[in-house]
């Protein structure tokens, strides 16, 4: 009988530490993890894009080659690589002795042209005269008026020679179409530039205030792209600075770079003042396709997915729960909210399924 009661306790004994040990299990089942990270669902603004490299471009008349149309020696150069130059400011000078001497002589010509002009104007009056007189024969006024009317035409001949010819001189000095820096400097002083059919080039402006981006968008993409949409990028040179922007033109041609259809995308911005770029620096563009404001969000990362449906690991009061979710626009970090959680709830954060 002692035997049997014994074995009677033990038994319970064993039954109860069984059932304590399956509630703490089970407790422990339900607690997160200590030092699990947990992050509140909060609100922010969720915006999706379009990715795209690009490169920065000078806009249309904004990089300049400035030449001579005249050929001659560079007799002084004014400027240097980097130089900030103002519209209208004297770049260069041409050794002008020749065209001075042309000009002279075209004015000249302009002299003795006039000279003659005024001599057949008093011969024909003369002959009118004594036409009415009928002292001489009718085919001697003719003469007259025929002489008068070619000198008046030599007249005039000469003085578009003396034009051209100041027109010409004028060329000797160099003036800068635009406001911008010297990019470059095609010639030296002493050097002899020959102009017959394309203009030699002296010095290249640009100006850094006039700049774009080509955003390169990939053919699977080009399709969301509407002229109009907000855009940003980034450049290596000053990190993780913002620049905004605004799509303003998609050039229909393709470009095709190692097998790959991409269109360009204009991207107009207004370069701020502390920070200079240059063109061909290279970019890392983000179109905005959609966005939303003030919306509650959670970072990928704590977001699971289950089949079609996702959930994530909430806690409450130290226990962990799941709870269904339904999710909308996603960005790179964060993803939209719709239904399932509210403002400040906790969750867990964990690995992402793919999906």
């Amino acid at each position: 009988m002692k035997k049997f009661l014994l074995a009677t306790a033990a038994l319970v004994v064993v039954t109860v530490a069984f059932i304590v040990i399956a509630r703490v299990s089970a407790n422990q089942a339900k607690e997160p993890s200590r030092g699990v990270e947990a992050v509140r669902v909060t609100r922010r603004d969720i915006s999706s894009v379009v990715k795209a490299t690009g490169v920065i471009k000078p806009m249309v008349g904004a990089e300049v080659r400035v030449g001579s149309s005249v050929s001659g020696v560079v007799s002084r150069l004014f400027v240097r690589i980097g130089d900030r130059v103002g519209k209208g400011e004297l770049l260069a000078e041409l050794d002008a002795r020749e065209l001075v001497a042309r000009r002279d002589a075209s004015e000249a010509a302009v002299r003795l042209a006039s000279a003659n002009l005024s001599h057949t104007h008093a011969d024909l009056r003369r002959k009118q005269e004594l036409n009415r007189a009928q002292v001489i024969a009718p085919s001697e006024l003719e003469l007259a008026q025929q002489a008068d009317g070619i000198a008046e035409q030599q007249c005039k001949q000469a003085e578009a020679n003396l034009r051209d010819a100041v027109t010409q001189l004028s060329y000797g000095k160099i003036f800068a179409p635009i406001s911008g820096t010297v990019e470059s400097v095609s010639t030296q002083e002493g050097e002899t530039v020959a102009a017959s059919f394309a203009a030699p080039t002296f010095v290249t402006l640009l100006d850094l205030s006039r700049l774009e981006v080509w955003a390169y968008v990939d053919e699977t993409d080009i399709g969301k792209i509407h002229v109009g949409q907000k855009a940003s990028f980034t450049v290596d040179t000053y990190g993780d600075y913002e620049f905004a922007g605004k799509v303003t033109a998609i050039y229909p041609q393709a470009q095709i770079r190692d097998n790959v259809v991409d269109y360009v995308t204009v991207i107009r911005f207004q370069p701020p003042r502390d920070r200079v770029l240059r063109p061909e620096m290279t970019t890392t563009v983000r179109i905005a396709l959609e966005e939303r404001q003030n919306v509650l969000a959670l970072p990928v990362r704590a977001i699971h997915r289950e089949g079609k449906r996702q959930f994530v690991t909430l806690r409450i009061a130290g226990h962990a729960e799941r709870r269904w979710i339904i999710t909308g626009l996603r960005d790179d970090s964060y993803w939209e909210i719709t239904a399932g959680l509210h403002e400040n709830d906790e969750v867990v954060l964990g690995e992402t399924d793919k999906h």
